[in-house]
């Protein structure tokens, strides 16, 4: 066993030491004015809920926040009945914050309203066009010049409607959302899928689609099906090499990818107060793994620290103040529709994977788990960082392995690759000498942006081969990361993925194995390091950041050549119940999808990043990593003439022939991602139908928003009984389009090819706002009607 020098082994104990009892100082008070939640008018709105509700009703920490953002309490709580999974909320969001590649489509059916400017506050953040090469300054460098005309365009829409623009270089839209504009009983929107994150501040934090978005900008109201409310009760305290990633690894794996679809998880309990800020943002960020609408947590001391320290003390006083009168934490009595209780102190590290974030492996299992399902146990690249791990916290801790290792004279045996998580961070590990103790046992620091988590990640390494990844990061579908569909990766905390950087062996297990080095075997202690900065954080490049609340410039031109390849102005989709028709047209079933399918499979990132604002050219990817169940294929269809096409060639033959066609698709379909491509794509190519044994939350609500009909299988197994080619009408949705919503029924005629017919039972979800949406042809078709006819615009 390695043995330090007594002056080594002392110094590195009052690094420790250091590192867990400082109290960090603060940077500059921000002006607060427009990121501090209206709690005078939430706490009285949350009154009068309290009037309409049941004497004596206990309310949950989300129903408080959701409930005090309703337009009208009596409208959507009022009369008996269940509200949680029945009541349709209309609600008023604090802010919206938007991604580059996101934003653009968000922005471009903005801009189809004609509105002069936005009516919440809103932000960019150019995050997800950077791709990771060779280094953070290069890689930077090259990207602002491939993207150019991405980023003037976001930069001229948000100079035009007095949007807060963040250029590429400052980081991760979550890492500065928690830095910036969260606060405790916030409601923001996000055009990503891990907006939750957010909720590490005790807020409610949804990831939507951009029309959606548009809702909040537009002065609509934004409505949610009231979520059901899962309780999470923490006990006992982490130990360890046990982290805030671990316990919602190890909760992914009971609940599943679709375990917490129309759920928010609020936790509770004793084991709450002791974790950090960013370590409950860790944990809300993964609540999107499980289908969560989102996940929150009580507001504590913890929070208000970080607040302090990220300059926003009129904010931490504010939220002191409405939790004095109950705001931010549940009542007591309060019910959940199901309770799950982890006690941290049995919590051991965990890996998520291959191919799904939800299974979850005990790091004491894990070799045996990899030798019987005969997956490498090479490890062929380490990453850590992205939105999920990025935090001061995290690159402490890991800094501390990586002092451990340095002082045994270890390196990385594989690529090490760190993403700082905004510029904050990245300035902040420098001057602490972080970055420079992991780039000494060799790590690679990248840009401060998304990179390989989302798939910008030139990796020219084992092109075609089965290879094991290890990363800090929250999803892992296939071919996610590197475009490689044989490579596995395993989710896991930054700090096993440090610790096995230095063994390059999958089987080993820091917590208990030893490393052979010259000197003798080398075992590593457990991680230490600061939740916030012993000496404050560092700004860093101030250039990247806008100014607070920007005025509008209306006489700004949008900045959209004519002949771009990247950006293209949205055409209105028309509507399918042309002359008051209540049916839809007789469409033809194109497939039937098969299996596991996110929106990474229906609208593909990676290299088709590039073309999230041109609806024409993104649409050749849709579908086009799906499996035909009738072929047992990958991106195979048959047209109408017979002919066997890719799936996107199959769509344009169907749509240039003015056929309506619709899909079956199988469980939990458009998980991952609120990636909205994934309903525009099939709707551009006049997709008017998609029946599924179930929808992700998010993928649903974009569908009907493009004005797409999504239905759910009554009878699951009725999947099978719709094939390419058949005829199918629908039969009850008349009633339903007259604003008739007293059945969810709605049923399929089938007219197989041979001239058999039968019929399917199927449900609907739709509110009587968004049958208008069907009606109109889109939501944003029916958001522009009704602000010409307020003469809004």
């Amino acid at each position: 066993m390695v043995i330090l020098s007594s002056t080594r082994a002392s110094l590195f104990r009052n690094i420790i030491s250091k590192r867990g009892l400082a109290t960090p100082s603060t940077l500059p008070i921000k002006d607060c004015t427009s990121i501090t939640p209206p709690y005078p008018r939430l706490l009285e709105t949350l009154d009068k809920v309290r009037d309409v509700l049941p004497k004596g009703s206990k309310l949950t920490l989300a129903e408080k926040i959701l409930y005090s953002h309703l337009r009208n309490p009596e409208e959507s709580l009022g009369g008996n009945g269940k509200i949680r999974g029945e009541r349709y909320l209309k609600l008023r969001p604090d802010r919206v914050a938007m991604q580059d590649a996101s934003a653009q489509m968000a922005l471009l059916q903005f801009m189809t309203c004609k509105l002069p400017s936005c009516a919440v506050p809103a932000s960019i953040h150019c995050d997800h066009l950077i791709q990771a090469q060779t280094g953070a300054a290069s890689d930077l460098t090259r990207s602002i010049e491939t993207n150019k005309e991405v980023f003037d365009f976001l930069e001229s829409a948000a100079k035009k409607y007095g949007i807060e623009f963040w250029k590429p270089g400052s980081g991760i839209i979550h890492q500065i959302v928690l830095e910036n504009y969260a606060a405790p009983g916030l409601l923001m929107l996000g055009t990503d899928s891990h907006t939750p994150n957010a909720g590490g501040l005790g807020m409610l934090a949804i990831g939507v689609g951009g029309a959606d978005a548009v809702d909040a900008l537009t002065d609509t109201p934004w409505e949610l099906k009231a979520p059901l409310v899962t309780g999470v009760k923490l006990t006992g305290q982490l130990q360890g090499w046990a982290t805030p990633k671990d316990l919602i690894l190890h909760l992914a794996g009971k609940l599943t990818v679709r375990g917490g679809t129309g759920r928010i998880i609020e936790y509770f309990g004793p084991g709450v107060p002791a974790q950090s800020c960013t370590g409950l943002a860790t944990i809300a960020n993964m609540g999107a793994e499980v289908g969560a609408t989102t996940s929150t947590f009580p507001y504590s001391d913890n929070m208000r620290q970080y607040l302090h320290a990220t300059g926003r003390g009129p904010v931490a006083e504010a939220a002191d103040a409405a939790a004095k009168r109950g705001f931010l934490s549940a009542d007591e009595g309060a019910e959940y529709d199901e309770v799950i209780e982890i006690n941290l102190s049995e919590l051991e590290p965990h890996l998520n994977g291959p191919f799904t974030p939800d299974l979850a492996t005990p790091l004491s299992s894990f070799s045996s788990f990899l030798n019987t399902n005969k997956y490498p146990t090479n490890l062929s690249s380490a990453l850590i960082g992205s939105c999920t791990n990025s935090s001061y916290e995290d690159m402490s801790r890991v800094a501390s392995i990586a002092e451990q290792a340095k002082a045994a004279g270890l390196k990385s045996k594989v690529p090490f690759l760190v993403t700082p998580g905004s510029e904050l961070i990245r300035a902040t590990v420098e001057k602490d000498g972080l970055q420079s103790t992991l780039e000494a046992v060799g790590a690679t620091v990248l840009a401060n942006a998304c990179g390989p988590c989302i798939g910008q990640w030139k990796r020219d390494e084992h092109k075609g081969e089965d290879n094991a990844i290890l990363t800090s990061f929250n999803r892992n579908f296939k071919a996610r990361n590197d475009g490689n569909l044989k490579t596995m990766n395993f989710l896991a905390s930054p700090e096993i993925v440090t610790a096995m950087a230095f063994s390059g062996d999958l089987n080993f297990n820091p917590t208990t194995d030893s490393i052979p080095t010259p000197n003798g075997p080398f075992k590593f202690t457990p991680p230490s390091g600061d939740r916030l900065p012993p000496t404050g954080y560092s700004a860093g490049d101030l250039s990247y950041a806008p100014s607070p609340s920007p005025v509008p410039q209306p006489n700004t031109d949008i900045a959209i050549s004519p002949s771009s390849t990247r950006l293209e102005i949205l055409e209105p989709f028309g509507t399918n119940f042309k002359d008051g028709q209540g049916e839809l047209p007789p469409m033809t079933c194109l497939m039937r999808v098969k299996g596991k399918c996110t929106t990474d499979h229906i609208s593909a990132a990676g290299a088709w990043l590039k073309y999230k604002g041109h609806l024409s050219n993104i649409s050749e990817n849709t579908l086009m990593t799906a499996v035909n169940d009738e072929l047992d294929s990958i991106n195979k269809a048959i047209d109408l003439d017979g002919k066997e096409d890719t799936i996107p060639n199959t769509m344009k033959s169907y749509k240039s022939k003015n056929e309506p066609w619709m899909l079956v698709v199988d469980d939990n379909y458009g998980e991952g991602s609120a990636r909205e491509h994934a309903a525009l794509q099939p709707r551009f190519y006049g997709g008017s139908m998609i029946v599924a044994r179930s929808f992700a939350r998010i993928h649903e609500t974009n569908l009907k928003k493009q004005g797409i009909l999504p239905l759910w299988f009554i009878d699951k197994s009725d999947y099978s009984k719709i094939s390419s080619h058949d005829k199918i009408s629908t039969k009850g949705l008349e009633k339903i389009m007259k604003g008739d919503t007293s059945s969810e029924i709605i049923t399929l005629e089938i007219t197989k090819p041979s001239g058999e017919t039968l019929e399917i039972r199927t449900r609907h979800t739709l509110s009587k706002d968004q049958i208008e949406w069907l009606r109109f042809g889109s939501a944003l078709n029916y958001i522009g009607a009704m602000a010409k006819q307020s003469g809004k615009v």
